[in-house]
């Protein structure tokens, strides 16, 4: 069984950088490399949001407009690990960050919660001002 873990989140204050991690276990990189990843965050009392995400081949990758500019998504297909990289963070950035593997092998960047079958426990990030 597949399973993605988190890591890497923490305190911080507002300016400040994280990294956060994604690591498949139970996957092949062959296998990793087939899907595309995706980071979501969920803030006390507001529904689960796309942050980013990016193609099974690292192609293209795509951000919400609160981030763009400031997250950068990466892979490494040989280490089954996803990464967002978090720059000039903000109070409103506080939440827990969910990665998730999309549904479908070797498919176009997709958004959307329901397009993701596979997550995370998630990893919380705080951001103080």
């Amino acid at each position: 069984q597949v399973q993605l873990v988190e890591s890497g989140g923490g305190s911080v204050q507002a300016g400040g950088s994280l990294t956060l991690s994604c690591a498949a276990s139970g996957a092949s990189g062959r296998t990793f490399s087939e899907y595309g990843m995706g980071w979501f965050r969920q803030a006390p009392g507001q529904e689960r949001e796309f942050v980013a995400a990016i193609r099974w081949n690292g192609g293209s990758r795509h951000y919400a407009d609160s981030v763009k500019g400031r997250f950068t998504i990466s892979r490494d297909n040989d280490k089954s690990t996803a990464y967002l990289q978090m720059n000039s963070l903000k109070p409103e950035d506080t939440a827990v960050y969910y990665c998730a593997r999309q549904r479908v092998r070797f498919s176009a960047l997709r958004t959307g919660l329901n397009e993701y079958d596979l997550w995370g426990p998630g990893t919380q990030v705080t951001v103080s001002s």
